[in-house]
Formats: structure tokens, C-alpha cells, sequence
């Protein structure tokens, strides 16, 4: 296939194959490696977002213990929380102003704490808020968190989220809370202290982060011992609400070892709280197809100025090769035109160059010795023409015919008429259509005068087609072969000859005829020589004739070959094909015209 692809579209794939192919390979490495980068700069900022989220986490670890343990001071206050049924009145009074100013000294400590509760080891709540809804005592005490809450072993605590449905308003949301166990001075366990937070407030990020976290669609899950989530950064955010995080529970902290995520790990200095950042790769491949799209733009724009170099240099150097092969096309058809156009300097050009001094040696060859010979070879024959006028020949055979008649010589009127016929037909004006029907009629007529001569000796079939007989031929093919067959193949008056013409359409639509004679056939050196000047038709068909050469022998047979050629083509013919025991067969190819 590429061998026979045009000169033109060979130079413009080869262009593009040596140009694209490299193109292809440098972007390939250039995407992958800003794909790589892209991606270890994405994991190094997520390690850095989440040392930063550890360090701040361990703030704030840090400073609810010491608010938590603040509580303690008052140790002789929590000593005697919970003995609250043995104190009078006015005891028990004085305890709960006391137990609230506690509380609410600890609110102070911080201003995102907004509930503060202490609850005794008998289940009595303490309460300071500084909004306008409080907590139900039993709907506290009776919450599952709370529950698992007391029988934890933790001194210091931060639960899993959990909704506000203890609140009296019952508002939409969820809560951490941060708390203690509370233990008096022997020991003993005396209550303890629960802080409720916005979960909000666990994380205090630069705005730089906050963006970031943002752009790449990263997500912070903070979960506690327990495997309850603490904070999850799509609800901060408002991607999801906080009734589904509470929902799903454990779910988001599990790896499923999906890789559709990068995932970092890590932990506070305390153990108390697990850190885990997501980064999802679709949204980092977001980034990642950008770099393709533009690579891909890159290429294609590149792939088309290319092309259109690559077209213009395949054209540049194709068209004199163009220029060229129309004019050897010319040549073919007979026309020798050189290419006007100036050519460049380069090897084509030099050939262009030697190709158009060829041409103009050839036409002038042509010119002056071919085309001369002919013309001299025409006006001859045209001399010759003019010198005999038709009419007045026609006229004396005429007058020679009659005075043969009156004198009762028919013999020799007839082989007058037949003459005449024959120059009638020979003579015929320049450029008039003959046909095959009209070398017929001249082979008729010859071999009427030679059966004259010969006393009936010859007897000839004609086996052609109607339609054949209208086809257009050149002049004197049949006779000089009846002619050659009368020479060579009749024997003597004891033996009458056949010659028979018989014409057939080959499956190409063409003209085959065959003259066929039963005479005593062509001797062997005679064949061996009639083969070899067939032969030479085909080398000799563009020598002019040599004037030494009898008009007999220019006439015979490698003449009618030689013209065949010269007027139809070289896959067109004139054979022999010499009988087994006698007889000749000529065989002529020519086209339908």
C-alpha cells in the first residue's frame, strides 16, 4: 500500500510520522511527569494540612484539660457534691451558688462555650448556658452517648458527635462535648464535667487553608477512641448536614482501600483523637485534565501548522515532478512541449532542465527528418495523383473495353472492367473512409483477374460479419497476402486452390481475420525467414523505408505489419501459422474503428 501511494502523500506522511510521532512521545513525558508533580505536591500539602490540623487539635486538647481541671481547685466544693439530700436548706442553697458560680467561671475561660454541666455521683444536673435554651435533666441522663460516657475509663474526654435533642428548643445540629471525671480529695468519684461545643470550634484554620481544602476537596474526619466522629470537615463546609454524618456514623472513618481517595493518617500527641484527610483524585485529576486539555490544544495546533508545512514543502517538491509527468504524458500522445515554467535550482529542477532539452532534440528530430520525409513522401504521391487523372483512365480502360467487344475479344474486356474497378477503388480521393468491405471488393477483384489468367484456378469464401464489413481499415492488407498465398502456395493446374477470409470479434470487441489457403504450403527456410521479418516490424516500424529496396518488397508483408503497427498499436499484428501437411494461415489483429 505505501509503495503505491502518490510521491505527494508519501512526503506528507513521512513529514507528519517524523514530526508528530516525537511530538506525541515529549508530551506523553511532559503530562506524566506534571501529573506526577501535581499529584506529590497535592500529597505534601495534605501532610501539611494535616500536621497543621494535629497541632492545632493538640492546642486545643491541652487547653480544655486545663479548663476542665480548673474545676479542681474548689476541691473541698466537689468533695461535697452528691451529699446534697444530708444538708439543711440554707447549706444546700449557698452549695448551688457556689456549684453555679464554678460553672460558670469555667464558661468564661473560653468564649465558645456555651453549655457548662456538672452532674453529681447521685445524678443531680448543674447547669450554666449563656443562650436562651437549657438542657432536660432526664432527657440528659437518659442519652445513649451519656451512657456509654460513664462507663468509659477516661479521665478526659471528648465524645463522638451527637444532636441536640437534650436541649429543651430541640434545634437542628449536633454537639461535642468535652468533660471530665470529677474525683474528691480520698478519691472517690464525685461527678462529672461535660462542656458542649459547637464542633465548629475544633478546628481554627488559616483562611490559606480553609482555601486550599477547598480547591482540592479535601475532607477532615476527626474521630475519637471510640470510633465515634468527632468533626467532619464536609459538614463545617456545608457539603453535607450534620444529620448525615450522625447518620452514617462509623461509616466514614472506615478505608475501604478505595483507590479513588489519597488518604493521610495521623494522631494528637495523646492518642485522644485520630485524624484522617481524604483527597479525592477526581478532583485532583481535575487539575490533571487541564494539563491534558491544554496538551492536547498544544498538540493539535502543533500537529496542524505541521500539516500545513508539510503540505506546502510535499507541494513544492511535487509540483515539477507533477509538471513533469504531464508532459511526458504529452509526449506520449505526441506532443512534444517542454515545461514553460522556471524551475528551481535543485536536483529536480536540473532533471526538469535535462527533460525539456530532450524534448526540443526529439520534436526537432521529428521535425526535420521524419515529418520532412513524410511530407516529401506526400507531395510525391499527391504528384503522382495529379499526373493520373482518374476520369481520363477510367475513360481510355472504357474505349479499350469496347473496342475489345466489337472485335469479340471478352476475355480481354473483362480483365479490362476488373482494372478499372480496381483503379477506381485504389484511386480513390485522399481521406475517403475505407473500409473492409472495400479491401474486399479489391481482393475480389484481383483474384478475378487472376482466375482469368489462371483459368478458374482459385476459388474464394469470405466469411464476414455485416457489421465488420462497415469497419474502417487500412488500404492494400488483404491483397498482398492473396497475393503472397497465389505465389507461394499454388502448386500447378492439376489442383484448384481455396482461400478463404474469414472475419471474427474477439471477447475485447475486436477484429480478428484470418485469410487461410490450402496451397502446398511455405517451405521451411521460407518460414524461418517470413518469421524473422515479422519480427523486425516491431524494431523497424519507425525506419524510414530505404530507397534501394524494391517497390515489391516494400509492399509485401513486413510492410503490412510495420503500418498495422504504425496505425493501430503494438498489441495489434499480422502472423503466420503454416498448415501441419499444407496450407498457410495469416492472422490480423486490428481495433473496431
Amino acid at each position: 500500500m505505501i509503495r503505491n501511494m502518490r510521491f505527494q502523500n508519501k512526503l506528507l506522511a513521512g513529514y507528519l510520522l517524523a514530526c508528530v510521532i516525537p511530538l506525541l512521545g515529549v508530551s506523553a513525558i511532559i503530562f506524566h511527569q506534571a501529573a506526577a508533580g501535581l499529584e506529590d505536591s497535592s500529597q505534601e500539602f495534605a501532610s501539611l494540612y494535616t500536621s497543621q490540623i494535629r497541632t492545632t487539635l493538640n492546642e486545643f486538647i491541652k487547653e480544655y484539660d486545663k479548663v476542665t481541671k480548673s474545676v479542681l481547685v474548689d476541691n473541698e466544693l466537689i468533695s461535697r457534691i452528691g451529699e446534697e439530700r444530708s444538708l439543711p436548706m440554707d447549706e444546700l442553697i449557698i452549695q448551688k451558688v457556689a456549684i453555679q458560680r464554678l460553672l460558670m467561671r469555667v464558661a468564661l475561660l473560653k468564649p465558645e462555650i456555651s453549655t457548662v454541666m456538672l452532674i453529681s455521683r447521685d445524678n443531680n444536673v448543674y447547669q450554666y448556658t449563656t443562650t436562651t435554651s437549657r438542657v432536660n435533666e432526664n432527657t440528659l441522663l437518659s442519652s445513649e452517648w451519656y451512657k456509654r460516657l460513664r462507663s468509659s475509663d477516661d479521665t478526659f474526654f471528648i465524645t463522638g458527635l451527637h444532636d441536640r435533642s437534650y436541649y429543651e428548643d430541640k434545634g437542628a445540629g449536633a454537639v461535642v462535648t468535652v468533660g471530665r471525671v470529677l474525683f474528691s480529695y480520698d478519691g472517690a468519684y464525685a461527678g462529672i464535667l461535660l462542656i458542649d461545643l459547637d464542633p465548629f470550634t475544633l478546628l481554627q484554620l488559616d483562611h490559606d487553608f480553609v482555601q486550599a481544602r477547598d480547591k482540592y476537596g479535601i475532607s477532615v474526619i476527626i474521630s475519637n477512641r471510640q470510633k465515634e466522629i468527632v468533626y467532619h470537615s464536609d459538614a463545617a463546609s456545608g457539603r453535607l448536614s450534620w444529620q448525615q454524618v450522625l447518620e452514617s456514623g462509623a461509616g466514614y472513618i472506615k478505608d475501604d482501600g478505595s483507590h479513588d481517595l489519597i488518604i493521610l493518617s495521623g494522631s494528637t500527641s495523646q492518642g485522644n483523637l485520630w485524624i484522617k484527610t481524604e483527597i479525592p483524585r477526581t478532583k485532583l485529576l481535575q487539575k490533571i485534565n487541564q494539563i491534558k486539555g491544554m496538551t492536547v490544544i498544544v498538540i493539535l495546533i502543533s500537529c496542524l501548522v505541521i500539516t500545513l508545512i508539510s503540505l506546502g514543502l510535499s507541494y513544492t517538491i511535487t509540483r515539477p515532478i507533477k509538471a513533469l509527468r504531464r508532459s511526458m504524458k504529452q509526449a506520449e500522445a505526441g506532443q512534444y512541449l517542454p515545461i514553460e515554467k522556471e524551475q528551481a535550482g535543485d536536483e529536480i529542477g536540473s532533471l526538469v532542465h535535462s527533460y525539456n532539452k530532450m524534448i526540443i532534440t526529439i520534436r526537432t528530430l521529428i521535425e526535420d527528418v521524419y515529418i520532412a520525409e513524410i511530407k516529401q513522401r506526400q507531395a510525391k504521391f499527391i504528384a503522382l495523383q495529379n499526373q493520373i487523372n482518374p476520369h481520363m483512365l477510367y475513360n481510355t480502360l472504357e474505349s479499350i473495353r469496347m473496342k475489345a467487344l466489337v472485335k469479340d475479344d471478352e476475355e480481354t474486356a473483362g480483365m479490362i472492367k476488373i482494372l478499372a474497378r480496381m483503379f477506381r477503388i485504389a484511386l480513390g480521393k485522399e481521406g475517403r473512409h475505407h473500409s473492409v468491405k472495400h479491401e474486399l471488393d479489391y481482393t475480389t477483384n484481383y483474384l478475378e483477374l487472376q482466375n482469368i489468367r489462371f483459368d478458374n484456378m482459385f476459388k474464394l469464401d469470405i466469411r464476414i460479419p455485416d457489421e465488420m464489413l462497415h469497419c474502417s481499415i487500412i488500404p492494400l492488407i488483404f491483397q498482398p497476402i492473396v497475393e503472397n498465398s497465389i505465389n507461394h502456395g499454388f502448386e500447378d493446374y492439376s489442383r484448384p486452390m481455396h482461400i478463404e477470409i474469414e472475419g471474427v470479434w474477439t471477447e475485447e470487441g475486436e477484429i480478428r481475420i484470418r485469410i487461410t489457403d490450402d496451397g502446398i504450403g511455405i517451405p521451411q527456410e521460407k518460414q524461418e525467414e517470413l518469421f524473422a521479418l515479422l519480427e523486425d516490424a516491431e524494431s523497424d516500424k519507425y525506419k524510414l523505408a530505404d530507397n534501394d529496396v524494391p517497390e515489391s518488397n516494400r509492399l509485401g508483408l513486413k510492410n503490412i505489419a510495420e503500418r498495422i503497427k504504425l496505425h493501430y498499436g503494438d498489441r495489434y499484428y499480422l502472423k503466420i501459422r503454416p498448415g501441419v501437411d499444407r496450407g498457410t494461415t495469416f492472422e490480423i489483429l486490428i481495433p473496431k474503428l
